[in-house]
């Protein structure tokens, strides 16, 4: 049965986003402290950077990368994670991860400006699409074919999907930083954890892996 997941990686201080960010450097130094862990790991080098030499951590932290790309069979993400936040204007742009995206499965990227889908060599196909996030749900359901849905972020669609209930399971990685600005990810979301079990497990370096389960319905 398809389940919808959510990863993130969060603050200490519970911040989703960094605020650093300009012209010169778009993503800002302190995304670079928010996600060092697992921009570090085996998995994310060998997924995202295409390096098989077996280079980066192994461990906890890694563990958690690896799930993040298991059992995937759609993908939801907004628009800025894409990048048009900043090259919207741009008919060429394609993302950030060039010819080969990590994702290798259907991705559909909400957005208000209609688009062609982006076909990919890999099997990652780009849809721009408009709607409500349970309707968009619905679409990548069908897309995934019996496969779990993952919403990629960033946190304003992240936080869309929770205060719907449309999320099942939630992993957040908490690092060891404090940002004091941005998004929040638990604003608003007041009791949102009593429908879920929650388990956590450390890593050395400090990160935190907190995950939240649904609980079966009666």
């Amino acid at each position: 049965m398809t389940r919808v997941r959510l990863d993130l990686n969060i603050s200490l201080d519970g911040f989703a986003t960094t605020t650093d960010q300009t012209p010169e450097n778009p993503f800002g130094d302190d995304w670079g402290r928010l996600t060092a862990a697992y921009v570090a790991t085996r998995t994310f080098r060998r997924r995202v950077l295409h390096d098989e030499s077996g280079s980066g951590t192994t461990g906890v932290d890694d563990a958690y990368a690896a799930r993040y790309f298991e059992g995937v069979g759609a993908e939801i993400m907004g628009a800025g994670m894409f990048g048009l936040h900043l090259h919207g204007d741009d008919p060429q742009w394609r993302g950030w991860w060039e010819d080969e995206p990590p994702f290798e499965v259907p991705v559909f990227v909400l957005t208000h400006r209609e688009r062609p889908p982006i076909e990919m060599a890999n099997g990652t196909v780009f849809h721009f699409v408009q709607g409500p996030a349970a309707a968009v749900l619905e679409r990548a359901i069908d897309a995934a074919g019996g496969a779990d849905v993952r919403i990629g972020g960033g946190a304003r669609t992240a936080r869309e999907f929770l205060r719907e209930g449309l999320v099942d399971d939630l992993h957040v990685g908490i690092s060891p930083v404090i940002l004091g600005d941005g998004i929040r990810l638990w604003d608003d979301l007041r009791g949102w954890e009593r429908d879920y079990e929650a388990t956590s497990e450390a890593a050395p370096d400090g990160v935190m892996h907190l995950t939240f389960r649904r609980r079966p319905r009666d």
